[in-house]
């Protein structure tokens, strides 16, 4: 074998999108209304009554986590981002670990929010007063039908998505648009009216139960924050590399107030108890107190609006992740075709597709979509916090230099992001030891604390076996090339302010 990368005809993505597009796509795969309107429920379980103090906290090291991505960004913009940054700056193993369960992530992200766009489809049947087909009673809560829902919509936006990521783009542009009216209008409403007194001891984050309440809320969060980085994803697609690092910033900005927002006017309008009670169904129950029908009914069609773009930013990304691992070798060839006609990796995305609609029907072993959503949720957070925390490290290694030649280039370069990373890695190892002491049995349960912790564990050592297959037997140059610091970052980043 050759140490010649894949070759892809065309050679390149096609460079065609401006700030906005990046906007859209990164706003897409954050999906505020889906974070509202079930992560926010979800979240309240844990922390209680201190949403918005508990989205504030997880916001700095997510803000410093964003600092990095944007210099690495501007030295190096690559599909692959923290794949190919953290393989150069800190070791090629890492490297594809990052790529690796970022892949896995999304593909159970994708199976969960397959469910969760059924389940808003479902619910909005019932407000509209079909409540059965057949002799098949429809149940917005039960993952087998809101599963087989989704993945009619999942096939759709794939099929979507492999067009391109400018009619993607569009697409989600619009579905952002109503999205944002109806979640401004109903939020502002619900902090005007809402029968329950504000409180500033909802920003008090020593007021949070536990340290343990305090972790896992802490990680919760930031998977509400997960998405941002879409953004640099389509670096070599966007016109310009500072395109993509200044979709990414806007998008992480625009979601902190958006979820500020949404935690005071749910704390408003619900108690801790409805708050935390009503799951998948939490925006359809605060839209019910504030309207009646059938505009009660806007926020559910936000939500499925959401779901749907999450669905289609989602694939997005992870495609061209794997493109770019296949371009090295450390993935199969098939991730690095390049359609002729629409300059998309093409056959990656409906391979994604494909794998996300298989996962989504394997989670039927979870048989209520409320205990699946907490058991991706909480998965999915550890195994992000793992692949921010190594981003920021890579950066903050890479830029070193910068310590000595301009101490204020260097805080923001090295000193922020090593604390983010440092901080993200301490609450996910807190997190996964409390999950460790809180069973002493396994049981498929989202309330097993070891069903918990194997999951994100399996998804981990399942990169390192594909890492070993990937530089022995594919004998990936990557494990070669990848490794040591490029010297020149800092005095690339210092002339690029």
């Amino acid at each position: 074998m050759t140490d010649k990368p894949y070759t892809v005809d065309p050679p390149e993505l096609r460079k065609s999108l401006g700030v906005l597009d990046g906007v859209a796509v990164a706003a897409s795969s954050t999906a505020a209304t889906t974070s509202i309107g079930i992560g926010l429920g979800v979240t309240a379980g844990v922390v209680g009554l201190h949403l918005p103090a508990i989205m504030l906290l997880a916001f700095l090291p997510v803000l410093g986590i964003a600092g990095a991505y944007s210099r690495l960004n501007r030295v190096e913009p690559n599909a692959g981002n923290g794949y190919v940054w953290v393989g150069r700056s800190l070791n090629p193993w890492l490297g594809f670990l990052v790529g690796w369960v970022n892949i896995v992530a999304t593909v159970a992200f994708l199976a969960y929010t397959t469910a969760v766009t059924g389940s808003a489809m479902l619910q909005l049947a019932g407000e509209a007063g079909v409540h059965r087909v057949g002799g098949l009673a429809l149940d917005p809560g039960s993952t087998a039908q809101t599963t087989a829902v989704g993945i009619v919509v999942l096939i759709a936006v794939t099929l979507t998505a492999v067009t391109g990521i400018r009619t993607a783009a569009r697409l989600q542009t619009g579905l952002l648009v109503f999205e944002y009216v109806v979640l401004l209008g109903f939020c502002g409403y619900g902090i005007v009216t809402g029968p329950h007194p504000f409180s500033l001891s909802w920003f008090d984050p020593f007021a949070i139960p536990s340290a343990t309440a305090l972790a896992q809320g802490l990680l919760l969060s930031v998977f509400c924050y997960w998405g941002f980085e879409a953004a640099f994803s389509v670096n070599e697609e966007v016109r310009e590399p500072r395109d993509a690092s200044r979709a990414g910033l806007i998008t992480l900005v625009t979601m902190l107030g958006l979820f500020l927002l949404g935690s005071v006017a749910f704390q408003r309008v619900l108690s801790e108890r409805e708050l935390a009670g009503h799951g998948a169904e939490g925006l359809a129950f605060f839209g019910d107190r504030l309207a009646a029908q059938p505009w009660a009914a806007l926020p559910l069609v936000a939500l499925m609006f959401s779901a749907m773009a999450s669905l289609q930013a989602g694939v997005i990304p992870t495609a061209r992740g794997m493109f770019a691992m296949s371009r090295d070798r450390t993935l199969g060839p098939v991730w690095a075709r390049v359609s002729p006609r629409y300059g998309t990796p093409a056959a990656g995305t409906l391979l994604i597709g494909a794998m996300a609609t298989a996962v989504a029907v394997l989670a039927l072993v979870i048989p209520r979509l409320a205990d699946m959503i907490m058991a991706t949720v909480n998965a999915v957070g550890i195994v992000v916090a793992l692949s921010y925390a190594l981003t920021a490290l890579a950066a903050a290694v890479r830029f070193r230099a910068l310590l000595r030649e301009d101490w204020r280039q260097g805080v923001r370069a090295v000193v922020l992001p090593a604390l983010s990373a440092s901080a993200l890695l301490g609450l996910g190892g807190y997190l996964g030891w409390s999950f460790y002491t809180s069973a002493d049995h396994f049981e498929v349960s989202a309330d097993n604390g070891w069903f918990l912790l194997t999951t994100p564990l399996a998804m981990i050592a399942s990169g390192f076996a594909a890492a070993a297959w990937a530089k022995y037997v594919r004998r990936s140059p990557y494990f070669r090339t990848g490794a040591g610091t490029d010297a020149d970052a800092p005095q690339l980043l210092t002339t690029s302010n």
